[in-house]
């Protein structure tokens, strides 16, 4: 049943970002950030958890979770170091998937062969 909830979470997540390109003039990119921004604001104010706790992986893997993480990291880290937190938490938080991104990019430019247009 786990697998069904984060199946229908994390496809309608992909919906709602589908409609937003179709239906509006916002760019994919500027979607990317929405729900990035949206993740820490419901990370923020605790309502990510329920939703977490609910979908698993189907809410912590798209970019809500991503902004979820941060947002803890950031809370833990002001807790622990106070207003330095601010700064490190984001950072320590998300480290590993600004690793991954970073060095799947790396891969891929040495993979790929670049294309003028």
């Amino acid at each position: 049943m786990i697998f069904l909830k984060a199946f229908i979470v994390g496809g309608l997540i992909c919906v709602i970002g589908q409609i937003l390109i179709d239906k509006t003039k916002l760019t994919p990119g500027r979607v990317l950030v929405l729900y990035v921004v949206a993740g820490v604001i419901l990370g923020g104010v605790g309502l990510f958890e329920p939703i977490e706790k609910f979908a698993g992986s189907g809410a912590t893997v798209p970019l809500l979770g991503f902004g979820a993480a941060l947002a803890k990291g950031t809370a833990e880290a002001i807790a622990e170091k106070g207003w330095q937190g601010i700064l490190t938490g984001p950072l320590t938080a998300g480290a590993g998937g600004i690793t991954v991104a970073v060095l799947c990019g790396f891969i891929m430019s040495l993979i790929a062969k670049p294309k003028s247009k």
